[in-house]
Formats: C-alpha cells, structure tokens, sequence
C-alpha cells in the first residue's frame, strides 16, 4: 500500500501538468525525490539493552528554498511514505507561496512502548544520524505524527551540541521559551478554518446552517471544531482512532477533548442529548454539510466514495482521498478542498517561526493569526479561480497553481527550452 501511495501521488503530478505549457525536464525533476537518507538508529533501552530503529529523511526538492517537513515516530512509517508526504510538502509549500521545499523524515517505533527517557534518546540519536543531512538553510524538520515540542526541544538541543552553538531556527514546532511561534499550536486546524470561512459563499456553507463532521479528533481537528463552533458552525460529528460519536443537535466540541484527556476515547462525551456510537467508516458516511477528515491517508477510497454525502470535503489530514475515490467524488460533483491547501496553515506558520528565530524577534499571536489568513486567503482564492477558469476540480487547480510556481522558479535557472535557443 505504501509504495502505492507514492505513485498515486505522482499520479497529481502528471494530471496538473496537462493544463499547463511547462517544459518535461521540469516534470522529470519533480518525479523523484532528490536525495533520501536512511539510517539505523541504535538507542540504550532503559534496561540496558541496545534496539535498533529504521529511521529515514527525504528532501524531496529544494528549488525554491531549504527543505521543510515534520517528524513521524510511528510503527507503519516507511521509505516510500516518507516520500510521498515529502512530495506533498513541496507542493504545499509553493501553493501558499512560503519559500520552502518540501522535506519529511521518520522512524519505524511505536512510541507508546517507550519511557520518556528511552524516547529523548531516540529522539537525540535521530538528529546525530541526520545532522549533516539537515541545517538551518538546507533542511528544518518540525513535529509530526507522535512527536510535538518537547522532541521538537530535544533535537534542537542536539543539534546546538554537535554544531557547538544554539541553533534554534534548525527546527519549528518547539516550545515557546525555546524560540518557538506563539500561534503555532493551533496553525493547522486554524488555517483550515480561515480557508473554509474564505470560501464559505462559494460553498454555500455558513455559520448559521452549515453542520460539520471531523473523522480524527487530534490536535488539528480539536482546534479546527472549536473555531467552527466559536463561530456558530454545527459540530455533529466526531472520531477518534477507536469510536466515533454523532448527534443532529450538536456537541461542543471543548467538553468532547475534555472528555477525551480524561478517558482516552471520545466514546460517551457528552452531547446535546441525541448521540449515536459510530465507527470512523460510518462516520465518513453520515449527512452533513462538511466533512472533515483529520485521521490518517486513503480513509475515502473507491470502496466508499459514493457513499459519502457531505458535498463539501475539507482536507485537514494528508492524503485522505485516494485518486479512485476522488474521482467518483468529482463526477458527484463534491467540492474537495485539497490536504495541500487545507492543511497548509501548520507549515506557514513554521516558516513564521524560521523566520522569528533567523531575526531573533518575535510577533505576537495577533500578528501571527493577521498573518496566516494574509497568506491563506489570496492564495486559497487563486486556486479556486484556477479551478473555475481550467474547469478542474479544486485538487486539480492547487497541483497547476503549485506546479506552476515551481516550474517558473527551474525555468530561472534555464530548461531545455532555454538552451536550445540561438545566441
């Protein structure tokens, strides 16, 4: 499944390149990453014991600046998903204009098996495997999948070891007292929310009518619900990894997390009186005005696609929707806003924090919030004139908008095109 979701990625690649005149040297450089390290990490168990970890880091393509992509410490993690979720980064990086490349990196580990102090040694060993692969102008990991600031903190700490100085902007994502954004905890489920209000009319999705689902009820979700329902949206629908609740009058979603920290489940928050036990596949089925998956890749395939009746999807997670799924979603004519445009607001503001930490001066969350949605917004507009204009789907138009800035930045350092002229 893996390394099919590589190919189903580059799959975007081709289809944005027909509706658009670009020289096929461009694409080629785009088809493969251009290096990927992978490492075996050996780390001192607290037994005393020594285990060994596969680990990888993919900088996918660096025209248009250093690399930059989060962390993932889970069991499934593997080299051609590290690619893909790099490939991604690249093209969500130049969607919202942000002058990155894309990057990711991770370990094979299942983090729950580990003490505090085993998995500060991991995190450590991590960066010394990697330390000549990243740096603060080539390559900045963030956090990612089972990973956050305290690792985030741990490897930056590392990394000032090896170099001899503190080096905070080598990675986003830490925190504050140590150099990260104000800002930055909320940044994906925020950016979420300020595209889905931007495009609300174009939608017909309103704070006073529009019922939202969330299939994943992580850190992004939580903040992306509780903005929507600050903003008088309807959450009737949430999941986690094991059960999912659903109720037609609502829930708030605050007392839901609440719930959740204090039981490990979403299962029995409390709602408005009317809830229903789910599992995650019903859920992704249920009636609503916008669904929002926020779990993990392929949750909406071939399989369930026609199933699926919200008519607007919101891509909070990477890789959701599964190129068959997708496009039975398009001849339904659902409006999917696409993972590299809805969940762009998490790598905007780590490049806010890069840039805080290269000047050594810090903003505060107003102007970080003020910021995010300057970005977002323009940019979310111009893919949706894209789409209107080619008459391609949403998707569709942030791969050409993307490909489209990528392509001028190679063409600046001359294509074929360029060296076939005449002096």
């Amino acid at each position: 499944m893996a390394t099919d979701l590589f190919s189903t990625a580059r799959e975007r690649l081709e289809d944005a390149a027909r509706y658009l005149d670009i020289e096929r040297d461009i694409i080629d450089q785009l088809r493969y990453p251009k290096e990927t390290l992978a490492a075996t990490l050996l780390v001192r168990m607290d037994d005393g014991s020594r285990k060994a970890f596969k680990s990888w880091r993919c900088r996918y393509d660096d025209t248009r600046g250093p690399t930059k992509g989060g962390i993932r410490f889970h069991p499934a993690v593997n080299v051609d998903e590290v690619m893909t979720l790099a490939f991604w980064m690249t093209f969500k990086c130049a969607v919202v204009n942000i002058p990155f490349g894309g990057a990711k990196g991770g370990v094979s580990v299942d983090v729950k098996t580990l003490s505090r102090a085993e998995l500060e040694r991991l995190s450590r060993v991590y960066v010394e495997a990697f330390s000549r692969f990243i740096g603060p102008e080539r390559d900045i990991p963030a956090p990612d999948m089972y990973t956050n600031g305290i690792v985030m903190a741990w490897m930056a700490d590392e990394y000032g070891t090896i170099t001899g100085h503190p080096s905070p902007a080598i990675i986003t994502g830490k925190p504050v007292a140590l150099g990260g954004s104000l800002g930055r905890d909320d940044a994906t489920g925020r950016g979420g929310f300020y595209i889905l209000r931007h495009l609300g009319e174009d939608l017909g999705v309103s704070s006073d009518k529009s019922r939202i689902v969330l299939q994943g009820f992580g850190n992004a979700s939580f903040h992306c619900a509780r903005l929507l329902h600050d903003d008088g949206y309807r959450i009737i629908g949430l999941s986690d990894s094991t059960s999912a609740i659903y109720d037609p009058d609502g829930m708030n979603p605050y007392a839901v997390m609440e719930h959740k920290e204090r039981t490990g489940h979403v299962a029995g928050a409390p709602t408005h009186g009317n809830a229903r036990q789910l599992d995650n596949a019903e859920l992704l089925e249920t009636e609503c005005d916008v669904l929002i998956p926020a779990a993990v890749e392929n949750q909406i395939t071939e399989a369930n696609a026609a199933r699926i009746k919200a008519p607007v999807i919101l891509e909070l997670a990477n890789g959701p929707t599964t190129p068959a799924g997708d496009a039975i979603l398009d001849k339904k004519g659902t409006v999917v806003v696409p993972d590299i445009l809805a969940n762009s607001g998490g790598v905007t503001v780590s490049y806010f924090e890069w840039v805080q930490n290269k000047a050594g001066y810090y903003w505060p969350v107003e102007e970080v919030h003020s910021r995010l949605k300057a970005i977002l917004e323009p940019e979310t507009r111009r893919v949706w004139e894209v789409a209107r204009d080619k008459a391609v789907s949403v998707r569709t138009a942030a791969y050409v908008h993307a490909l489209e800035r990528i392509g001028h930045a190679v063409e600046a350092r001359g294509t074929k095109a360029f060296f076939n002229q005449k002096n």
